[in-house]
């Protein structure tokens, strides 16, 4: 069965977000991942780890202003030496945790800006990237996110995605798959999934239409589960779903999975 990591950016939020490692830990996973790690000491980031004998997989770069619904900086034309620092603050903590991949969130395509113009600009950023973090042996993560979640966003398809990657040729990059988003903007999963394996550096799972435990809805995950097994799927799955109640009830799919 595949590997699975927690999300603790949505899961365990019964607790603050330090004492979720060890609630994750608790609940048998061995690994997590998060959005967002910088309102939080590095150095206590890896205790939490380390205590909890967790691996973190994975944690996105700093997505500009958030509260202002800012949602990544690659595609924004003008702030270019933001991403840039934006870049080697993930490094930062990324070095220091043991994290092998990195997430960048494109953006939304602001007003009076081609989408052309920032789809040029995401490109060359994503280079930049690319490059920076494969110094550190670490990969890089473009995902598409559904416009119904994210208006405007510039990344939506699993396709474009792939041809982004490889058009820019860099070993390091790889498309980040939530099946969730995918399912949304494009359906055929299984087709998709076994298409594009070798560019595929992450999964992401959650209910469609609701976002919740992969328990319902029109996925078939115990199908995906099984088809990963048998492309050889070596990479993590990240439980990126909002539990529908406290997070240790809605674990009943799990055991079943592993």
């Amino acid at each position: 069965m595949p590997k699975f990591a927690a999300n603790l950016t949505m899961m365990f939020n019964e607790v603050p977000f330090l004492q979720r490692f060890a609630a994750a830990a608790k609940a048998g996973f061995t690994a997590v991942e998060f959005l967002f790690p910088y309102e939080s000491d590095v150095q206590q980031l890896a205790r939490c780890l380390s205590e909890n004998h967790l691996q973190n997989v994975l944690f996105n770069l700093p997505p500009g202003d958030w509260l202002a619904g800012e949602r990544g900086l690659a595609a924004l034309p003008g702030r270019e030496e933001e991403f840039k620092a934006s870049v080697a603050l993930a490094l930062e903590y990324a070095r220091v945790l043991g994290t092998p991949r990195l997430h960048v969130m494109a953006g939304i395509v602001p007003d009076g800006i081609s989408r052309p113009h920032c789809l040029e600009t995401y490109c060359k950023n994503i280079d930049y990237a690319a490059k920076e973090l494969g110094q550190y042996g670490i990969d890089l993560m473009i995902e598409p996110i559904n416009p119904r979640d994210m208006p405007g966003y510039l990344l939506n398809s699993q396709a474009e995605a792939h041809a982004i990657r490889k058009m820019l040729g860099r070993d390091n990059l790889k498309v980040q798959m939530d099946f969730y988003h995918a399912q949304i903007v494009e359906g055929d999963l299984s087709t998709s999934l076994t298409n594009n394996l070798d560019g595929i550096g992450h999964i992401q799972i959650a209910s469609v239409p609701a976002r919740n435990e992969p328990d319902d809805g029109e996925i078939n995950y115990p199908y995906l589960f099984a088809l990963l097994d048998k492309l050889g799927y070596q990479g993590w799955v990240g439980c990126e779903y909002r539990p529908r109640g406290k997070t240790e009830d809605g674990l009943g799919w799990l055991p079943k999975s592993v």
